[in-house]
């Protein structure tokens, strides 16, 4: 191969790289700046009357999150570990046109809602909630592994009393912490204290599986083609 065969194919690759990346920070722009229709407030109120709207602002906040976490994972599932967050998917998906529109810009496809569970057992894992809880650290400056606070998407349940909410903890494992036993621990989701093993669908049905057959689980939806 010539010399010029080789700089031309270096040069071709850097320029398909930067094109992508530049791909991507317009993608992950258009969804921060978005604004979903106005009336998805009133159908979140509807449902969570308490909310007030600094609390379905940080539900749209956690939306886009969401949103971010799917652009990064591509054709890979990436479960969705808020109740209330979910709703709000689910209501933002019946303005088809929309949310059609939105998904071209934001992921450069459409972004299916699958049901299935939040995780198998408390400390049990699945792929898809392992890759939200990766995903969701990784873009809040966390160590998945070791983390001293929990990621939006998983933590506004709880901060916002949903009462038919997920809640995790980070600390739900220590039997002198108050959190012991409530909800589903954070520390096996990263693996930081050893998890379960997730190669299995749960026998209860809802879960879906991704392109490379791995098993994963959320409340109430799972983006994924």
């Amino acid at each position: 191969m010539s010399v010029e065969v080789i700089a031309l194919t270096g040069i071709t690759a850097v320029a398909v790289y930067y094109f992508y990346k530049g791909k991507q920070s317009r993608q992950l722009d258009f969804i921060d700046y978005y604004q979903f229709p106005s009336s998805l407030t009133r159908k979140i109120s509807t449902q969570y009357p308490h909310l007030s709207q600094n609390d379905i602002d940080l539900v749209f906040d956690a939306l886009r999150d969401y949103f971010h976490l799917c652009n990064q994972a591509k054709y890979r599932t990436v479960s969705m570990p808020s109740q209330v967050v979910d709703v709000a998917w689910h209501e933002f998906i019946l303005f088809t046109r929309n949310y059609q529109y939105f998904c071209k810009k934001a992921l450069g496809r459409f972004l299916h809602h699958t049901p299935a569970e939040v995780m198998r057992t408390p400390t049990q894992a699945q792929a898809g909630i392992k890759r939200a809880w990766h995903l969701a650290c990784i873009k809040e400056n966390i160590n998945p592994n070791a983390p001293l606070y929990l990621p939006l998407l998983f933590a506004i349940d709880s901060r916002l009393n949903i009462e038919d909410g997920f809640r995790y903890s980070l600390n739900c494992q220590d039997r002198s912490s108050p959190d012991y036993g409530n909800g589903y621990c954070a520390a096996h989701i990263g693996c930081a204290s050893g998890c379960g093993g997730d190669s299995e669908p749960s026998s209860s049905g809802g879960g879906v599986f991704s392109e490379s057959g791995e098993s994963s689980g959320c409340s109430g939806g799972c983006g994924g083609d």
